[in-house]
């Protein structure tokens, strides 16, 4: 049985999602097995929507304008595309709580404080998941986090708007929430680079690590 911290694992290149959608898959049966140590996959996709469990068609407002892909994912639609920071985080909960909530809560805590390091303070809200930033009095989501769990272990993960073109996500309703704004490090004025923002996250890795 393999008991190590998270693999840390950074693709350069943009990943496809049918790629990562398999070898999440893949890694996520090898850790129920014993046979692979957790991983923390950092990447970028190109541009594209994702479909999660509670998606409404009608929230599909351009499906012509980037490919759309259907994922055993929590949540609703969501864009990715690059200038954007997805982790992936494929965890064995046998090794801490066996609660689904709690995970979704160090998930939230990890971008807060990464956010932090840059001067940007991420906030949750009830009833919303993901992290949020008021500015000039109105509420924008810079982060989404989407789960799925299979006997215990987790996949997909989180975004982070680092500075994708923001105009994509004018294609769908995202994360089914109408009447808020989606934001990035950028459009708040923070010229981070994606290197500098993995090493925030790495700053904060503690917190996703198994209890000693």
């Amino acid at each position: 049985m393999v008991h190590s911290s998270p693999e840390w694992l950074v693709s350069d290149a943009p990943v496809a999602y049918p790629e990562a959608q398999t070898s999440m898959e893949s890694r996520v049966g090898r850790i129920l097995e014993g046979t692979e140590q957790e991983q923390l996959w950092l990447l970028q996709h190109p541009p594209l929507y994702t479909a999660g469990t509670s998606a409404d068609p009608a929230d599909l407002k351009d499906a012509a304008r980037f490919p759309v892909y259907e994922t055993g994912r929590g949540g609703a639609y969501t864009y990715h595309g690059p200038g954007q920071r997805v982790i992936y985080a494929l965890l064995d909960l046998r090794r801490r709580d066996k609660d689904i909530r709690a995970h979704v809560g160090r998930l939230e805590e990890w971008i807060i404080r990464a956010l932090n390091d840059f001067g940007i303070h991420g906030e949750r809200r009830a009833g919303r998941i993901g992290i949020w930033v008021t500015r000039h009095g109105h509420e924008e989501k810079i982060a989404a986090i989407g789960v799925r769990v299979r006997q215990w272990v987790t996949f997909h993960g989180l975004a982070l708007n680092v500075d994708p073109d923001l105009t994509h996500f004018s294609g769908i309703v995202p994360c089914g929430l109408t009447g808020y704004g989606v934001t990035s490090l950028r459009a708040l004025g923070c010229p981070a680079s994606m290197t500098e923002v993995d090493a925030a996250f790495r700053r904060h890795a503690a917190l996703m690590d198994p209890p000693c």
